[in-house]
């Protein structure tokens, strides 16, 4: 593995995990999953983190998918990209079932599975020039491993407009529908993350603890969750207009569903 990954922890225990793959608009693949698990997995048993904070390096929080990683995919066979896709759920049940409050300074844009990074996180502070998409319908695929935590952070309504579109979100809608809870400029984002992080502080860890424990229980999101969402993407990975939409995206062309002069 490549240091796709930056750790650290300061002396008040707040722990700052940063993706670290700017050349690549911080997209994540299979190494980045496993490095950004093992990271929480190990925040998660040191009881000296209080606050985790979570962002991008460079211009983007995360371009969502590595294309590699997805050219991987188009060759995979269903069980594969089943195994896969659970990497990527248990990496997301993860971050949202961590028992230390989590802040996602989102820096930049972000597309794809970096939502559900967003959404899995406890607050969302984000630069006010930040665009939004969830793409995949144009692939022939779904999000599906990413959607309990967006219905969980949006509503279903609005959940249900941007899966079946695609379409951009700008940073005023983000805030609006709930996807972020604040938007900053460029300049300000680090003093209000600290303040976050300085009124997270002020908490009981556990308080804080259980106070996520009650509010995820009204949720329907568990262990089997990720078993789910992850055979549902592996079998449209492998369909027909999954297949099709992947090489498309990949050829740089517009795929069979789309008409010429549709294709934007």
């Amino acid at each position: 593995m490549d240091n796709s990954l930056l750790s650290s922890i300061d002396q008040r225990g707040v722990a700052y995990l940063t993706l670290n793959r700017p050349e690549k608009r911080n997209a994540f693949d299979a190494d980045l999953i496993v490095e950004l698990t093992h990271a929480l997995k190990s925040l998660a048993s040191n009881a000296a983190v209080r606050v985790v904070v979570l962002t991008g390096k460079g211009e983007s929080f995360s371009s969502g998918a590595d294309l590699n990683w997805m050219q991987s995919m188009v060759a995979y066979d269903e069980q594969t990209n089943q195994q896969d896709s659970k990497q990527l759920a248990d990496l997301m049940y993860e971050l949202y079932n961590l028992n230390i409050p989590t802040i996602a300074k989102v820096n930049g844009n972000a597309f794809g599975g970096a939502l559900g990074l967003i959404t899995c996180c406890d607050i969302a502070i984000a630069v006010d020039h930040a665009k939004y998409s969830f793409s995949e319908v144009k692939l022939g695929i779904i999000p599906a491993v990413i959607s309990p935590y967006i219905i969980a952070a949006i509503g279903s309504h609005a959940t249900k407009r941007l899966f079946l579109t695609g379409e951009f979100i700008s940073a005023d809608s983000a805030l609006r529908i709930g996807l972020v809870h604040e938007l900053v400029t460029d300049q300000s984002i680090d003093s209000e993350t600290e303040k976050q992080v300085h009124l997270l502080l002020k908490g009981s860890p556990v308080a804080q603890k259980e106070i996520k424990q009650l509010i995820h229980s009204h949720a329907d999101i568990n262990n089997a969750t990720g078993n789910t969402t992850s055979k549902l993407i592996a079998k449209l990975r492998t369909s027909k207009e999954g297949q099709e939409g992947l090489k498309a995206f990949i050829e740089k062309r517009a795929p069979h569903w789309v008409k010429p002069n549709d294709y934007q």
